[in-house]
């Protein structure tokens, strides 16, 4: 496939981006940018939702890992639902009931100056981390197919990326974000949903044989009953209900769309039908992989990491068509990913550091300005991150956000858990101590566990430990609080 051409599909995908922007960002203020002024309908915010949520992480690593791992990322989906009706019936309520604009504030009002802090500044970690992977995957594979045959550099590419994330985010923000990822989700969706029909139609049989072929195969494996196995069910499942109440219902980015609803009624609607759906279409994915899985054992193609399968196979391959229809697909599952972390991450710094909601000394332009100032530093951030993994590229990028989330994600879990079902107040200053102390108790945990727990190897359940130890840790430094009032 032409450079050229795949160079002409994003530049029209990102002019039919900037014109919903366009439209969407007149007369924004900060409100509209923070939470969209609280009027997005639940269903288009659901609907934005699945193509936020997936990124082009899954897009291409999810598809690719099914030559690794069979069907097993399936039974995390499955705990995936569970932990979104967590979210819908616990933390949401709680949310809208505060009014809250970061989520992070009620860490200030249920501990603290320095748990609110603590809690701000993991997010920022976390999501700084995981967006900049999820942007890398993307931009490594326009530089693979298109700027390494003009011999243009790796950082080029990454810089004017970001300049586009930054310029379609600047003004609109989370409105603007809410209808553009409805439209990103479409184009996505279309993309997985003809990328197996082409493939189909190139092996010249049908998709049903081929779905046959695959449920008679080890591909369709999703139960591991080895418990000492790192992909065991059981550790899978709960995983999957954690990952999924740390990485949306305690992130911002998450939050922040959900947030943007009239209210806590309809917000409850969009994660019901968001959740429900995004099992169908992760199960999508998988097939989709399955499918790549026997189109490269078929036409004898050998990539070098299993992210590589899909770019390889739909641009090296299949036909032109096929080939713009992967790029279309990756392209719109790339933006929602960095322009939902921009925006979030800029509230958070805004609203978390500098308090630029509370600062009654600001006018609304002198506001806007420091919130431009965040935006791009945020960027800046973004672009030196992408450059640094671009230098330890090795590994099926989705397994490593989950493993760096069960890091990062922990210590908010920890805190979230233990100020929601305990009634004690903690030493705040010691937040900060306990909630760095318990990733590196993890990390060591991790490196020897084959040898201290009789062979027995730590997968996604880290973020569980990690959470635990953040709880105890809290536990330990806490008295009991005969004021406590329930928020």
């Amino acid at each position: 496939m032409s450079p050229y051409l795949i160079l002409g599909i994003f530049l029209a995908y990102t002019i039919l981006l900037f014109t919903v922007t366009w439209i969407t960002s007149r007369k924004a203020d900060s409100q509209s940018f923070f939470i969209g002024n609280r009027v997005s309908p639940w269903f288009v915010v659901a609907y934005g939702m699945i193509g936020a949520s997936l990124s082009g992480v899954t897009f291409m690593s999810v598809p690719g890992w099914v030559s690794e791992t069979q069907f097993s990322y399936m039974v995390v989906i499955f705990g995936y639902l569970v932990g979104y009706y967590v979210i819908a019936l616990v933390l949401m309520p709680l949310y809208y009931r505060l009014k809250l604009t970061s989520i992070y504030t009620y860490l200030e009002r249920r501990f603290g100056f320095w748990s609110y802090k603590t809690g701000a500044g993991f997010f920022i970690l976390s999501r700084t981390i995981g967006a900049s992977l999820r942007m890398f995957l993307v931009i490594n594979v326009l530089q693979l197919f298109v700027f390494d045959a003009w011999n243009i550099p790796f950082w080029v590419n990454a810089l004017v990326f970001i300049i586009l994330i930054i310029l379609y985010t600047l003004r609109g923000g989370i409105r603007t974000i809410i209808w553009t990822d409805t439209l990103q989700t479409t184009f996505m969706l279309l993309a997985v949903i003809l990328s197996i029909f082409y493939i189909s139609k190139d092996l010249h049989e049908p998709v049903g044989k081929l779905i046959a072929n695959i449920w008679e195969s080890d591909m369709s494996r999703m139960f591991i009953t080895d418990w000492h196995h790192e992909r065991y069910f059981l550790k899978q499942f709960f995983s999957g209900i954690f990952i999924t109440i740390t990485m949306t219902g305690l992130d911002q980015e998450m939050m922040q769309k959900n947030l943007s609803c009239r209210n806590i009624k309809e917000a409850q609607k969009n994660i019901f039908t968001f959740s429900g759906i995004l099992v169908f279409v992760n199960f999508l994915f998988l097939m989709l992989g399955a499918f790549l899985v026997i189109y490269a054992q078929r036409k004898g193609i050998q990539v070098e990491m299993s992210d590589e399968l899909f770019p390889t196979v739909a641009l090296k391959y299949m036909s032109p068509v096929a080939g713009i229809v992967f790029m279309i697909g990756l392209i719109s599952a790339a933006f929602p990913s960095a322009d939902g972390a921009l925006t979030s991450l800029t509230t958070s710094v805004s609203i978390d550091f500098l308090g630029i909601d509370k600062r009654k000394d600001l006018t609304e332009k002198q506001a806007t300005r420091r919130r431009y100032i965040v935006h791009l530093t945020i960027a800046s951030l973004f672009f030196i991150s992408v450059l640094i993994f671009s230098l330890v590229n090795d590994e099926a990028v989705i397994d490593k956000i989950f493993t760096i989330a069960g890091y990062t994600y922990g210590p908010l879990l920890g805190l979230y858990t233990f100020g929601l079902f305990t009634r004690r107040k903690v030493n705040d200053r010691a937040t900060p101590f306990i909630a760095i102390l318990s990733p590196v108790i993890c990390l060591i945990l991790n490196g020897f566990s084959e040898e201290w727990f009789n062979g027995y190897k730590f997968g996604f359940e880290m973020i569980l430990l990690n959470g635990f130890l953040t709880f105890m840790g809290l536990l330990a430094f806490s008295r009991k609080d005969a004021d406590h009032q329930s928020l």
